[in-house]
């Protein structure tokens, strides 16, 4: 995502009086001064629930809680062909499943879904708890450490390479070609670090295609997709393996920055946290409903004359940003703050409709994990001085660096 296009002040005759706005959805306003998610909560409380922006090409932006869900729960009227702004930009995306629409996408997400469902996930639990004890405790008597680079960039990686096949050696490699195709101003384009991808995807690809491992990509290409009577394909093995490895590789990153740094500042927060024992996962889910990351789009399909209060045309762009779904005060009472007692509070951590993650039980039981065992060794921690909490713009929401310390 090497540059963003050209900002176009001029809007369409069809955006109605009081529904235009000057958002660039990779830096929404005032987020150098209220961080990444304030920013969007304080956009979509002072907005209506769709709004215009000229920034990228110009598109619509869903910024409520249902108008978010519409769009991406309704395969008839808004297309996944494109995912990524600006169009030029997302036009050249093409990796799959995420820019196939239903019902053709549903044979790829049956091969995913097989190998992240929530039994798969639970034989991995021992494995995926020994990563996290063992980076911990390699630093846990540092009395205090960079998070950002010695647990968040390391932690997830490293299981989801594991669980590919693929050495920890290249996970430095593999992070910075997802970081330019998910981030603006890198020094690759996006075009660059997809082909990037391949190159180094192709001689695995055909190895395990010939000959299947027993990793999760080795099963993938080895199965018969449901429905077709067939293989995937050897182009689309590359585009899906490509896609693989960019979602499980940047998001849990992320996120657990966010959930980390909340924790260093409340300390009422990890007493709840440390009293709930093994019991995470009412936890885990108000962090998720909380701290949603991604900003994505899809593409209207058909002329809409009233959606949430604004006529669509065929072919625009409308905007995504999940985190606002969790945000939506009309859906979830103060919003902003942290309620584990919630239940089933709704929001987009995780998409919804046809293209929701299919790795969200993997997520979810990495956050668990990692809670569980840091607040086991490190039950009182603060930020560090020299932390640097300033986002970092780009499809994935993130923090530049957090480091924190305790006593030794």
């Amino acid at each position: 995502m090497a540059t963003l296009a050209p900002h176009d002040p001029s809007p369409p005759s069809h955006v109605p009086a009081g529904h235009l706005v000057d958002v660039d959805v990779y830096a929404p306003p005032r987020i150098a001064e209220l961080g990444f998610h304030r920013a969007w909560r304080d956009l979509q409380a002072s907005s209506p629930a769709v709004v215009w922006t000229p920034r990228n090409e110009g598109h619509w932006i869903a910024l409520s809680g249902e108008a978010l869900r519409d769009v991406q729960s309704d395969a008839e009227r808004f297309s996944s062909r494109v995912i990524v702004l600006p169009r030029s930009v997302g036009e050249g995306h093409g990796l799959i499943p995420t820019t196939i629409d239903p019902p053709e996408h549903r044979p790829y997400r049956v091969l995913l879904n097989a190998h992240l469902n929530p039994a798969t996930v639970r034989g991995l639990d021992e494995g995926i708890r020994r990563t996290a004890i063992e980076l911990i405790e390699g630093f846990v008597a540092d009395g205090g450490c960079d998070f950002t680079a010695r647990y968040a960039e390391i932690f997830p990686i490293r299981v989801f390479l594991a669980m590919v096949g693929l050495p920890e050696s290249e996970a430095p490699t593999i992070r910075h070609w997802a970081s330019c195709m998910t981030r603006p101003g890198m020094d690759m384009s996006f075009d660059d670090a997809r082909q990037a991808f391949f190159d180094r995807l192709a001689p695995l690809v055909d190895e395990r295609r010939a000959q299947p491992g027993e990793d999760m990509l080795s099963a993938m290409m080895a199965a018969q997709m449901p429905g077709l009577d067939r293989r995937m394909t050897r182009d689309e093995a590359l585009k899906l393996s490509t896609q693989v490895l960019i979602a499980g590789v940047d998001t849990v990153v992320n996120f657990l920055g966010f959930v980390i740094v909340e924790l260093a500042r409340d300390g009422a927060l990890r007493a709840q946290l440390r009293a709930m024992g093994g019991n995470l996962m009412p936890a885990v889910n108000e962090f998720f409903r909380r701290f949603g990351l991604v900003t994505i789009a899809r593409e209207v399909r058909h002329d809409i004359a009233d959606f949430h209060g604004v006529p669509l045309k065929a072919g625009e762009m409308i905007c995504i940003p999940t985190q606002v779904h969790g945000l939506d005060e009309t859906l979830n009472p103060d919003p902003l703050a942290i309620d584990f007692a919630r239940r089933r509070a709704p929001h987009s951590a995780f998409g919804s409709g046809p293209h929701m993650c299919p790795g969200q039980e993997l997520a979810r039981k990495e956050v668990a994990i990692t809670l569980e065992e840091w607040l086991r060794r490190i039950p009182d921690f603060a930020l560090g001085a020299d932390a640097d909490l300033s986002p970092v713009p780009g499809i994935v929401g993130a923090l530049r660096r957090v480091t924190l310390t305790w006593p030794a």
